[in-house]
């Protein structure tokens, strides 16, 4: 695998059990239950991203003595793809809960049969340069939102650092995401092999937004 890739889940890891549910048919029928399993993994997502962020030694005093401890100096930006990525992002904000954010409006726009662009409409999102930017997309699935997203992105800066976070990748979306942005660090809880001709995740779990909100 692909040393740009981050593959959180192992087994005997609690992270397979949330995954079960977001994948399981009856389950994922109730919305309130899918969107907290989301969170719960945008919670782990941001603890293993966390390792590969820049710490600076900083001394503190307990009842008994000193000690120093290594402390997270700025925050990343977190920036999400909606509204999918709504639920993980919260995740990922309650453990950098200091952190500036950023919304982007990227969907399908099919033209004929299964072919479709991806179309932008909305960017809200603070300055990127020199910053450590964490961009989330749960289902990673042909991996073109995210590089137009990230094109869409740079006109508020390069960041010093990009990690994209997800839940659901496939083989295919991550080759194409690190063949566009050589530079990003994927972090994801699982791999799936497939993809439909329509471009979704086999076996996935279906469209997270509309298991998330209801249908469009």
């Amino acid at each position: 695998m692909d040393s740009r890739i981050t593959l959180i889940s192992r087994d005997h890891s609690y992270l397979n059990h949330i995954l079960y549910e977001l994948r399981d048919e009856n389950i994922q029928q109730d919305r309130l239950r899918f969107r907290a399993n989301l969170e719960k993994v945008g919670e782990i997502l941001a603890y293993e991203l966390s390792k590969t962020l820049t710490y600076t030694p900083q001394e503190v005093t307990t009842p008994l003595g000193k000690m120093e401890m290594n402390l997270l100096g700025d925050q990343p930006v977190i920036l999400s793809i909606l509204r999918a990525g709504i639920p993980l992002h919260n995740g990922v904000l309650r453990f950098f809960d200091r952190a500036d954010n950023g919304f982007i409006s990227a969907y399908r726009h099919h033209t004929q049969g299964n072919e479709f662009i991806v179309k932008v409409e909305y960017l809200a999102m603070p300055e990127l340069a020199g910053r450590d930017v964490i961009l989330i997309d749960p289902m990673i699935a042909t991996g073109r939102s995210l590089v137009v997203t990230y094109q869409q992105m740079l006109e508020f800066g390069q960041p010093a650092s990009l990690m994209i976070g997800g839940v659901i990748a496939s083989e295919e979306g991550l080759d194409y995401v690190l063949r566009n942005i050589p530079q990003a660090n994927v972090f994801v809880a699982a791999i799936d092999k497939e993809l439909t001709a329509k471009g979704y995740i086999v076996p996935g779990l279906g469209d997270a937004g509309d298991l998330a909100f209801g249908p469009k």
